[in-house]
């Protein structure tokens, strides 16, 4: 069957452009300076670290700061090539092309955020693969096009390492791709800077909470999967500054999306009780 002309790509609807206004975000390394020079470069970069240990809050800002507009992609499982590249749609009485998200970052010059890559299928991590070598290229298979991707694009991709296993990985040959910038829990000072910033709690109830929280982080000998991260300590002290007692707050922001096992949500709930 012929494949219908393609008319001129609609405005995509994936691209967000700059916010007016810089995202809050506190550095705690290096890691601003890293990321501008790979973007001069064209060098793709994986940001590696735990859930909400600010990595897409890290993306978000450094698209204001270089003034490129911002297409994100949450990765799963269902997620298929034709849901990076794009496909053919029937509108009334035409079959019309519209791009993916990949394909619109490409042709604007937009930083594409792949969001935890590793949960996508490889044969679906692949599709970006042409775009992470200098010629920046991206084959559209369905259309015969090859777009050459626009200055200023950059691809960017995350992934939490913690819970990650042997068929959840990435490959080699993907992850050789990519400059690694590491992300962590950022240090106690930074941390309660951010809750106070993004909460309005009060110096004391920040301090506290990220004592709480790293108290509770320690608990991975223990058995927990995961500590909590900056998101969920930020989450606590909305709560806790909407009104919410601290503990009930604690016990519903902070530990029920850490773990259902009644020993580690006790060992929470003593943590609470003592730090607060």
């Amino acid at each position: 069957m012929a494949i219908p002309s393609l008319p001129a790509p609609a405005a995509p609807d994936a691209v967000r452009h700059p916010a007016p206004d810089a995202p809050y975000y506190v550095p705690v390394g290096d890691e601003i300076a890293l990321f501008e020079q790979c973007h001069a470069r064209g060098l793709p970069v994986m940001l590696k670290g735990p859930t909400g240990s600010g990595k897409t809050r890290f993306v978000e800002y450094m698209a204001w700061k270089l003034g490129r507009p911002l297409v994100t992609v949450a990765c799963h499982d269902d997620l298929s090539a034709s849901d990076l590249t794009g496909r053919f749609l029937i509108r009334g009485a035409e079959t019309v092309w519209v791009d993916g998200p990949l394909t619109a970052a490409a042709r604007v010059g937009a930083i594409c955020y792949l969001d935890e890559l590793v949960e996508a299928r490889q044969d679906t991590v692949v599709v970006v693969h042409p775009l992470t070598d200098d010629r920046k290229l991206l084959p559209i298979e369905k259309t015969g096009e090859v777009i050459e991707a626009a200055p200023g694009f950059q691809l960017v991709a995350s992934y939490n390492p913690g819970y990650q296993h042997a068929i959840k990985d990435l490959k080699p040959s993907t992850r050789q791709r990519f400059v690694t910038l590491e992300f962590d829990h950022p240090p106690a000072a930074i941390e309660t800077e951010i809750v106070m910033h993004e909460s309005g709690v009060k110096r004391a109830m920040a301090t506290s909470l990220v004592t709480l929280a790293t108290r509770v982080r320690r608990l991975r000998e223990e058995g927990l999967v995961e500590g909590p991260g900056t998101r969920l300590v930020v989450a606590t002290a909305r709560l806790i500054a909407g009104g919410i007692a601290p503990a009930e707050a604690c016990r519903t922001a902070l530990a029920a999306p850490l773990t259902d096992d009644p020993d580690l949500l006790a060992a929470i709930s003593d943590l609470v009780a003592v730090t607060l």
